[in-house]
């Protein structure tokens, strides 16, 4: 998983400070809105709206934007749609497998933006379920560094589910079923270990390694999508080593 994961915290580090802060912003109070009308506006009974709000906490979202979000979604303040969940598949460059999450309250819209951002980055649209048997469901809690050890972080969690801990260089990507999602995460707080954030995740379970040319270019499909409003989440089964990673990012 290394490559990937490595690949996502980095940027999603990067994304705090670079001009996209207002779409991640906007993409973080969709997810608390859709959270807050499936489950209900408290988050103590409804844990992905407790997700939802920890991940905007961590990326600074201001709480009156939060409160707005969650009365928004489960109907006690006017102005929220009506957003769908919509998977797409397709293949990048080389043959990765690529899952697009879309929340959308327009369909048609949401194709079109993923259609033309693989069509036009060296991807192509696949047939549903030609590509995401490659990957499984799975609860991804990312732990920051600070000071544990690998040892620290599974002795926390391997009574509540967790099925690996992997060392991701700052921080510390916990793995489990999706259903163990909100244990591993409670056993955490209840180690007195802080966590980033926490939601089920799509990880690959082939991973096609890539050089620096291939790395580029994935990444650049995948910039172009998360570029849609529309487009949530993009999982892709690559594997990019970290001296190549370290080329990228130079």
């Amino acid at each position: 998983m290394s490559g990937h994961s490595k690949w996502a915290t980095t940027k999603h580090k990067k994304a705090v400070i670079d001009a996209k802060r207002g779409k991640l912003f906007a993409k973080l109070i969709k997810n608390i809105e859709v959270a807050a009308r499936m489950g209900g506006a408290d988050p103590e009974g409804n844990p992905t709206l407790y997700d939802a709000i920890q991940k905007a906490k961590k990326q600074s979202v201001p709480n009156k934007n939060i409160d707005s979000a969650v009365k928004r979604g489960a109907g006690l303040e006017a102005g929220g749609a009506e957003y769908e969940t919509i998977m797409y598949e397709g293949y990048g460059p080389n043959g990765v497998a690529v899952l697009v999450e879309c929340l959308t309250d327009n369909r048609n819209r949401a194709a079109s933006d993923v259609r033309v951002g693989m069509t036009r980055n060296g991807g192509s649209m696949a047939d549903p379920g030609s590509v995401s048997y490659l990957f499984n469901r799975k609860g991804v809690v990312i732990v920051p560094g600070n000071g544990l050890s690998e040892d620290d972080v599974l002795g926390a969690v391997l009574d509540a589910g967790a099925e690996e801990v992997n060392d991701l260089g700052e921080s510390f990507e916990v793995v489990s079923e999706a259903t163990d999602l909100v244990a591993v995460r409670t056993a955490l707080v209840d180690a007195g270990i802080d966590y980033d954030s926490a939601e089920t995740s799509f990880l690959p379970s082939v991973q096609v390694p890539l050089d620096e040319d291939g790395a580029r270019k994935i990444f650049r499909l995948i910039d172009a999508l998360e570029d849609s409003d529309d487009v949530q989440n993009v999982w892709a089964n690559f594997d990019v080593p970290d001296d190549v990673m370290a080329k990228v990012d130079a």
